[in-house]
Order: structure tokens, then C-alpha cells, then sequence
């Protein structure tokens, strides 16, 4: 929910400042690094980082 808000405010303000193309752009640039499958994995140990951390365990080395 933090990313979709994050990405929402930035893409706001870039879109009203650079005009409805540049902000397009942004996106799909956004859109292409967030489904890459290296970004996807590198979310996946960040995750499973952090729920060890949040429920008290200690995270994996």
C-alpha cells in the first residue's frame, strides 16, 4: 500500500511539473524496472526478510 502511495504522490507532481507525456513515460519506464524478474526477486528476499524481522525471528543469511 506504501509503494502504491509513494508512486501515486511522485507521479503526481512529476506529471503536473513535466506535462501528461513526460509523466507517461515515467510510468511505463516504473512499470518495466518493477516487473523485471531480477527486481521481483530481489523484492521477494526483501520480504521474506522482513517477516522474519517483524515476527520475531531472525532473517536468513
Amino acid at each position: 500500500m506504501l509503494k502504491f502511495l509513494l508512486g501515486a504522490a511522485v507521479g503526481y507532481v512529476l506529471g503536473a511539473k513535466a506535462g501528461r507525456e513526460r509523466y507517461e513515460q515515467l510510468r511505463r519506464t516504473y512499470q518495466r524496472v518493477a516487473d523485471h524478474p531480477a527486481v521481483q526477486g530481489a523484492a521477494g528476499v526483501v520480504r521474506a526478510r522482513m517477516d522474519g524481522t517483524v515476527n520475531g525471528r531472525r532473517p536468513p543469511r
